[in-house]
């Protein structure tokens, strides 16, 4: 499995902070409102050292106890006002973040579900799951933790050093003798954490990534006995998982108690000076009250110093998961391109014209394809594997798009077909038929309200289903769990038909449609077959020839070309490819 490996750019992305801007958009007036609190808060904080000052040199020092009483009952309000700005601060900087990655998480998963299937061919689906949880979560910690946070912090350091300037420059001077050393503890702090936290989200993305995959063939892995090779593949990304949180937590652990003994050393100078001005207060104007103020002011201020470090990294991983996120939302190369033909019926006359194909761009899995399929008609699809079948039926659905020529389905290109329209009228059964773990109902109309359950029983009745759905505890509400791990192979496959019959398609497309079945199976949905092709163009791929033999025309592919066309008994008769074939499972029934 490849590892996902990204690194964090420059903390000014302006692209990114604009686009971040953008989904704030329909919040801005309590973004607005939350900036004003952000300001409320920076004066509201610096306040109360001051107040100290003016009780201890004002009322204190002359024994003025009611003045006192009331200077503390300021104090109390001007505490109960800033706690309660700093709770809306909160609740709203938190309340904005949820409401913003929920609306991103719905444009990125509806972005995500319009995209090609050649897209998630080379996108390993928990990376895909790590964009849309993991990275818009981090996002959510820009808002609440990082951006309004950090903005805080900035206009209080801004605050607490004008007051302290104003208050008395020299001791304002003393107090940040030792900033430059707390800076340097800071910018090494943060560049070491910068890269710690990088690690840690290639990490999470790789731990998905292989989670996700493992599980979903877990029975690949145990049927070839790898449990233990593969145990100790996620042993590896594990460890690598917990080494960089490690480091994160060896750089935070080293970095604050460092900024403590800063922060310690600027108040031990701040009070030798200070006290020294005390008691000296006729030649240098320090009153006790004013040392007092600047203990509480550089407190204060190595406060938001330290945690701006962290939120700076916060804001780091944000602007990183934001490009991932912004990424993926701007990659149109891979969205499939909407038409607006929505006809109120289609005849069912498909044609394939100089059809060319191929998955990597390079190799073509599909050479000059000619087809024609008159509505009503039914042609079958045969050869070996790798030879091309399946290839068309994603053609045709516009799960890929084309290399070059055209499809047209009643002489208009399937490009200027409304894509819900286009495959609307297209009934596709699959050999792998995958169900979520829901009910039956809900895994037949895949949450379309306008399929009733008449429409569905009726479509089990045609396709002979019925009766085993009423057996089923709960009937159409029965749960069939993840993957329809509850049904067996023929009850799965039968309820695929019913998905493909419920919305009465006029193509339908049969690919392996009966090889999971057993033989009574088999046998019973033959005649359902039959019916459902009725009036319909079909198209089917099947291995068993014994199937096909009906059909109107057969095509025998091989190695992305049309090598012979015609019924049964014409190709018998040609003894070319499809004779071959029909002579070597002659032999194997034999």
């Amino acid at each position: 499995m490849e590892k996902e490996k990204v690194s964090s750019g420059n903390i000014i992305d302006w692209k990114v902070v604009k686009r971040i801007l953008q989904f704030i958009q329909p919040y801005k007036g309590r973004f607005y409102f939350l900036i004003f609190l952000t300001i409320l808060l920076g004066v509201l904080t610096p306040l109360r050292p001051l107040l100290i000052q003016y009780t201890l040199d004002a009322h204190v020092a002359v024994g003025d106890y009611w003045s006192l009483v009331y200077i503390i009952i300021l104090i109390l309000v001007l505490l109960v006002l800033q706690s309660g700005v700093q709770y809306v601060h909160t609740f709203l900087s938190g309340q904005i973040g949820q409401y913003v990655i929920r609306d991103i998480r719905v444009q990125l998963y509806k972005h995500i579900v319009n995209l090609r299937l050649k897209f998630f061919d080379k996108t390993p689906i928990g990376r895909l799951v790590t964009r849309t949880i993991s990275d818009v979560e981090t996002l959510a910690d820009v808002f609440s933790e990082g951006l309004a946070a950090m903005a805080g912090d900035l206009l209080q350091i801004i605050f607490i050093l004008g007051f302290m300037f104003y208050i008395d420059w020299r001791m304002a001077l003393v107090s940040l003798s030792t900033i430059p050393l707390m800076l340097l503890a800071t910018y090494v702090f943060k560049e070491k954490i910068k890269v710690a936290f990088n690690d840690v989200r290639n990490a999470v993305s790789n731990l998905n990534s292989f989670v996700q995959e493992h599980l979903t063939g877990m029975n690949i892995v145990q049927m070839f006995g790898s449990e233990k090779k593969e145990f100790e593949k996620f042993k590896e990304i594990n460890k690598e998982h917990r080494d960089a949180h490690l480091r994160s937590v060896l750089y935070y652990s080293v970095y604050f108690p460092v900024a403590e003994v800063i922060a310690a050393m600027g108040i031990g100078l701040l009070v030798w000076y200070g006290a020294k001005g005390a008691i000296n207060f006729e030649q240098t104007g320090i009153t006790i009250g004013t040392l007092t103020a600047f203990i509480m002011f550089i407190q204060m201020f190595f406060r938001p110093i330290r945690m701006i470090a962290d939120r700076y990294n916060v804001l780091q991983m944000g602007v990183v998961s934001s490009s991932r996120i912004i990424a993926l939302l701007d990659d149109k190369a891979d969205v499939v391109a909407n038409g607006i033909h929505k006809p109120d019926h289609l005849a069912g006359q498909v044609n394939f014209n100089h059809v060319w194909f191929a998955y990597n761009e390079r190799d073509y899995v599909l050479k000059d394809i000619n087809l024609e399929i008159k509505p009503g008609e039914t042609v079958a699809l045969v050869g070996a594997t790798g030879a091309g079948k399946s290839s068309i039926i994603n053609l045709l659905n516009r799960f890929y798009e084309i290399n070059r020529g055209e499809i047209k389905i009643d002489g208009v290109d399937i490009r200027e077909y409304d894509l819900a329209s286009l495959r609307k009228n297209i009934g596709v059964v699959l050999q792998d038929v995958f169900l979520f773990s829901d009910t039956i109902r809900n895994n037949i109309t895949l949450g379309n309200a306008e399929v009733s359950d008449e429409m569905i029983l009726h479509a089990a009745d045609l396709v002979g289903a019925r009766r085993f759905i009423d057996r089923l505890p709960g009937g159409l509400d029965y749960n069939v769990m993840e993957r329809g791990s509850t049904l067996s192979v023929g009850q799965r496959q039968l309820l695929s038909f019913i998905r493909a019959m419920v919305y009465d398609p006029k193509i339908l497309v049969l690919d392996e449609a009966t090889s999971s079945v057993d033989s009574e199976t088999e046998e019973m949905i033959q005649e359902a077959i039959s019916k459902m092709m009725t009036g319909r163009t079909s198209i089917v791929i099947a291995h068993r020839l014994s199937t096909i033999q009906r059909a109107d025309k057969i095509l025998v592919m091989e190695k992305g070309e049309i090598k012979e066309s015609g019924t049964h008994e014409h190709l018998l008769h040609a003894d070319g490819l499809y004779a071959q074939l029909h002579k070597m499972q002659y032999k194997e029934v034999v």
